[in-house]
């Protein structure tokens, strides 16, 4: 290898650390503190069986794919019991698995593998609403007004001298009304039920003590079954205000002028922070006091900023991660993600929690497709064969520069299935295809999440590029998935999925996760950072958002460069390309 070290070039950080590094349990960090997480849609990821639906058998055939490509554990996107209106996360028996995903044994064995291999499983918990077909709701359906059976849920009269009209102008994430009114037993028009979401989706009363009971019983079901934690499906959304005043916005959770206000009356009650130390205490039960190897843990996906009130969810007897949707929403633009990073290091350490930073997911257009768009700091909904392309060589160009500073931080880092593949969202999805039922409920005006959703390429050859045995998907493949496809980047330098295992590689071997960090002066477009390993190893993190090649504000050996035309090895380690990030070794 080439020696590009260059002579030593005065650093000049900031005066404040931005983050001192994570405390110490015992002897060791707690696994959670640095752990990059792989997320599976279990639909999408490998169908074993070809009815063109990805299941527990496909996954456990691909684990070992996960343990080279270097990450920690995998979080389970729903498996449960369920009419599948949401795409599992209606859920119908939280303590069983889907005939189309497979059996409680298949679960197991994943468990009991992924465990042999090294990995630690995550699963998702759905505590929000229940499925319109779980027992519960039923039972309430055939229960008159005011009974035990409806306090589970959140029934009300209506409006108006009939009650004809909703209890209140809540409007559903999905679109359309936040209320459904129900056909009572005799025939008649009943009561209404509140859904912030499909309205095959009701919201539980978590004011009811059987809720809370009931779930303390499904945590420890999947508990005893092994799995290490679990991550919750809309954290923040529990609690209502049950006076139900006039909420202009409704649920649109997922439209950032909302979420980032945290006001709602049905959104980051003060209420919800109970629950949940009551299931940490649970937790706890299966931890090995001084062992923070055998940690069991809580992540929230709670869509609330500003990063003080995201805090609160993450306190000591709390949970012990929640994504950090500002880091998200931040887009392609450094003078708005240089604040977000500094400002979630500072309200993290106040509570002595790590950031736990994510670009992409199962419900927003993956990065490699926004970083493409005309305005790249911009998270659309959707997008579709009508709307503006992003150019995808520059999209994934960033994606991979805007990866590779967030694999340097440190904390945790959650990767979404694909994005390891540069895989971009599938933006000419037809409408006759589409199952999401945002983009029903909203009468085609919001095309929703299934263009990030489709199915994995695991082979450039084959009818579904490797994903199963048949050529049948529960939604199309674009053609260009071929070309990502796993066998055609595997261990051909330059490919995305070579540049994750490099990322992924060195930030273990550094220490990055489990560092400390401190900024670097930088000119306008441009984020500079130097992590400090335990152990005094330094690390240089460089982000260059604008147009020209930029000096690199430090000298060192260049180990990873995201711009897939340098090769570390012999490329000058002086600059970073435009639209680009690289780290070095500074000694």
């Amino acid at each position: 290898m080439t020696d590009t070290t260059l002579s030593p070039k005065p650093v000049s950080p900031k005066p404040t650390p931005l983050h001192a590094g994570p405390p110490r349990e015992g002897s060791d960090v707690a696994w959670w503190r640095t752990a990059v997480i792989y997320q599976v849609y279990p639909r999408s990821w490998a169908d074993s069986d070809g009815d063109g639906v990805g299941d527990l058998p496909g996954i456990i055939d691909r684990l070992p794919y996960l343990r080279e490509l270097g990450v920690d554990a995998l979080w389970l996107s729903p498996f449960y019991v369920s009419p599948m209106n949401d795409a599992g996360y209606d859920v119908a028996d939280y303590e069983d698995i889907d005939p189309l995903f497979g059996t409680l044994e298949d679960a197991d064995r994943l468990i009991a593998t992924a465990h042999d291999l090294g990995l630690r499983v995550i699963i998702d918990l759905v505590p929000n609403h229940s499925s319109s077909e779980h027992p519960w709701f039923q039972a309430a359906l055939a229960a008159a007004p005011g009974s035990p059976e409806r306090e589970r849920y959140i029934f009300r009269d209506g409006l108006g001298p009939d009650g004809s009209e909703p209890p209140s102008d809540w409007l559903s994430v999905f679109g359309g009304p936040g209320w459904s009114r129900v056909t009572e037993a005799d025939g008649t028009p009943g009561q209404w039920y509140l859904h912030l979401f499909d309205v095959t989706q009701p919201d539980f009363n978590w004011h009811n003590p059987e809720v809370v009971a009931a779930f303390h019983g499904h945590l420890r079901f999947w508990l005893d079954r092994g799995v290490d934690g679990f991550r919750v499906d809309v954290a923040h959304s529990l609690f209502k205000d049950m006076t139900f005043p006039s909420w202009p916005y409704g649920g649109e959770m997922l439209v950032p002028e909302h979420i980032h206000s945290s006001t709602g009356p049905m959104w980051d009650l003060d209420e919800v922070h109970e629950v949940y130390r009551g299931w940490r205490e649970i937790l706890d039960e299966y931890a090995t006091p001084g062992d923070p190897s055998t940690d069991r843990i809580l992540c929230a996906e709670a869509w609330v900023s500003p990063p003080s009130r995201l805090a609160r969810y993450v306190r000591p007897d709390e949970m012990h991660q929640a994504f950090n949707f500002d880091f998200l929403e931040a887009g392609w633009d450094a003078e708005r993600l240089g604040p977000v990073i500094a400002d979630s290091y500072a309200r993290n350490d106040e509570v002595g929690a790590p950031t736990t930073w994510v670009l992409s997911n199962h419900d927003v257009v993956r990065h490699a497709s926004r970083f493409g768009l005309p305005d790249p700091t911009h998270r659309p909904n959707g997008i579709g064969p009508d709307d503006i392309q992003p150019d995808a060589e520059l999209g994934l160009r960033r994606a991979r520069a805007a990866t590779t500073l967030m694999l340097g931080l440190p904390g945790s880092a959650y990767v979404y299935q694909g994005e390891e593949l540069g895989l971009p969202e599938h933006t000419r999805l037809p409408g006759e295809v589409r199952q999401d039922p945002t983009y029903h409920r909203t009468h085609h005006a919001k095309l929703g999440r299934d263009g990030c959703r489709i199915p994995m390429p695991w082979t450039a050859d084959g009818p579904s590029f490797g994903f199963g045995p048949s050529g049948d998907t529960w939604l199309p493949q674009p053609e260009v998935y071929g070309e990502l496809a796993v066998d055609r980047q595997d261990g051909t330098p330059g490919s995305t999925l070579e540049l994750y295992r490099a990322l992924l590689r060195l930030r273990r071997e550094r220490d990055l996760a489990a560092g400390s960090i401190v900024e670097v002066e930088t000119p306008e477009g441009v984020l500079a950072y130097v992590v400090t390993s335990r152990s005094g190893v330094r690390t240089g993190l460089v982000l260059n958002e604008s147009a020209e090649s930029v000096p690199v504000p430090f000298d060192g050996r260049l180990l990873v460069h995201s711009a897939p035309e340098i090769d570390p090895a012999t490329a000058p380690a002086d600059v970073v390309a435009a639209d680009s990030a690289a780290w070095f070794a500074l000694d």
